[in-house]
């Protein structure tokens, strides 16, 4: 299991050794006995106990037989994939290709109803143009993904923008200026991303916020997030995929997400950093 900056993964990963350090105490065992029992050195178990090693499947299967538990067995694997699914390393993520990685996104987008969204760098999936998703996913493909399956991920991202257009939903899009003058996918491609954002951020539903390049700002660029109602917050940065749950946790996120909107412009003057952009490309 990789280890991560969230608290929530640490949480997750505490709870669990704290269970199987519960079964050894019930069982009447040191950490040193179910280490001799299980065939390993003393301090592998010791380790597990305290949180400091993640244990993997095979290790809870032992330590469960080691400690006559092993009805606990299926309950203490699905913690463990519990707290490994806290933090997933893209080459983990994506190893089936992108396709499936899009796809398995789709259930917490549908059941959200509150979405807030902030981009340093790309514009959020939400509200990407075709020809902008693939010319992203073609530049993640080449860099960390053995398979091509990019033209099924792009379809799947597609479906998903489905739900900006279903009722009972609101969406805040935060992102920096910067964004509107990346030209991922060329000068036509960030074109026809910047005319969707015109038509997007004028949706009643849809809050558009851009934060524009200056040289006195106060809140620096993060790295992007998204929020899910007050449920689930995640982060994607270079190494993997952060989801967070953990209320403080989250909170910490949305007081950012406020925080850098109070920094942004909106209806009118977001609109004309956008056709500025536009401007500059034509």
């Amino acid at each position: 299991m990789a280890l991560s900056p969230s608290s929530s993964a640490q949480q997750a990963r505490q709870v669990l050794a704290e269970r199987l350090a519960g079964l050894c105490r019930d069982a009447g065992l040191t950490g040193r006995e179910i280490a001799a029992r299980c065939g390993w050195h003393p301090s592998k178990s010791s380790r597990i106990m305290n949180a400091r090693t993640p244990p993997s499947a095979s290790d809870i299967r032992a330590w469960c037989r080691a400690c006559d538990a092993e009805d606990q067995t299926v309950d203490l694997l699905a913690s463990l994939r519990y707290a490994e699914g806290m933090w997933i390393g893209w080459r983990r993520m994506e190893q089936a290709g992108l396709k499936q990685a899009q796809e398995a996104r789709l259930p917490l987008f549908e059941r959200t109803r509150r979405f807030r969204s902030y981009s340093s760098w790309l514009v959020p999936g939400l509200i990407q143009t075709r020809g902008y998703t693939e010319a992203v996913l073609r530049a993640v493909q080449r860099r960390r993904v053995e398979v091509d399956d990019v033209p099924g991920a792009v379809a799947a991202r597609m479906e998903r923008q489905s739900v900006l257009y279903e009722g009972g939903r609101r969406f805040a899009f935060l992102m920096e200026e910067s964004v509107l003058r990346n030209g991922i996918g060329g000068a036509d491609v960030l074109v026809g991303q910047l005319g969707h954002l015109l038509t997007v951020g004028s949706l009643p539903h849809v809050s558009l916020g851009v934060v524009p390049m200056r040289a006195d700002r106060s809140r620096m660029p993060v790295e992007g997030f998204w929020i899910f109602d007050t449920a689930q917050a995640n982060v994607e940065l270079v190494s993997g995929y952060l989801t967070i749950t953990q209320p403080s946790e989250i909170a910490m996120y949305a007081d950012t997400f406020a925080e850098l909107a109070e920094s942004a412009v909106y209806g009118v003057n977001a609109r004309a950093l956008v056709t500025a952009a536009l401007d500059v490309l034509r």
